[in-house]
């Protein structure tokens, strides 16, 4: 299995809305990552819309779906009623369902499925009803693993930003190998597997060579600090480079 870079236009959208202009375009540096082989394009519609805006939700499902009919929509946010009915209406490949308070910045842990099982159980199910795969947003736990698939995810979407922001060698390595544990329970679990937060060019590639399984990357801001310097385009092309995706 090759490891797919989905690429989380998040700060795009932030950085525009400091402004009441419509650029930088999230659908035009969208196209742009697309165009130069991600394999996807994900978004996380808060509900105070400080990023990604309701309205740019349809705007980049029919960029994908008419110009990138192979790619996938990746929408994630936590399941309340009002984020329910934005994906039902946009019907994206996959939703990954994260825990996150309004109030916060960005997402910075897992769901305690065991606290939110009948919850997530039921939500689930109404999204794969829908054709809709769905993803689990969890910590490097190897028990959440098994809890994920009892509540019915196609996927879990392993937490990594201990990982990526360990400066302390040890640290790192320690956040490392659980990541890896986590991974292999998913996959003998028979749950496919995901990834986010704070990856690098860096650190990506052992991430990817210790997981064959592991099918995709979400990541963000680092793509879109690299940008800065290199262009989206090129940026996408090393992200891929670093994963393996050529």
């Amino acid at each position: 299995m090759s490891c797919k870079l989905s690429v989380n236009v998040n700060a795009i959208a932030y950085l525009r809305n400091r402004r009441n202009l419509p650029w930088p375009s999230v659908e035009g540096l969208g196209r742009i990552a697309l165009q130069a082989g991600a394999a996807g394009l994900t978004i996380h519609p808060r509900p105070d819309e400080r990023h990604i805006r309701n309205s740019d939700v349809p705007v980049l499902r029919d960029l994908i779906r008419q110009e990138f009919p192979t790619r996938e929509y990746n929408i994630e946010g936590y399941p309340d009623v009002r984020f329910l009915k934005l994906v039902e209406a946009n019907r994206p490949d996959q939703v990954t369902l994260v825990p996150d308070d309004p109030a916060q910045g960005t997402s910075d842990h897992g769901w305690e499925i065991a606290n939110n099982h009948s919850f997530l159980k039921d939500v689930i199910a109404r999204l794969r009803a829908g054709k809709m795969r769905v993803s689990v947003f969890v910590n490097a736990d190897p028990a959440l693993a098994e809890l994920a698939k009892s509540v019915g995810a196609d996927r879990i979407e392993i937490y990594t930003g201990p990982y990526g922001g360990a400066v302390d060698a040890a640290v790192r390595a320690l956040e490392f190998d659980k990541i890896v544990v986590t991974g292999k329970v998913a996959e003998f679990a028979g749950l496919g597997l995901n990834a986010g937060h704070d990856l690098t060019r860096e650190n990506l590639p052992a991430l990817v060579a210790a997981l064959p399984n592991l099918a995709e990357v979400s990541i963000g801001h680092a793509i879109i600090a690299d940008a800065l310097t290199f262009g989206m385009a090129e940026t996408v092309r090393m992200f891929r480079d670093a994963i393996g995706d050529v």
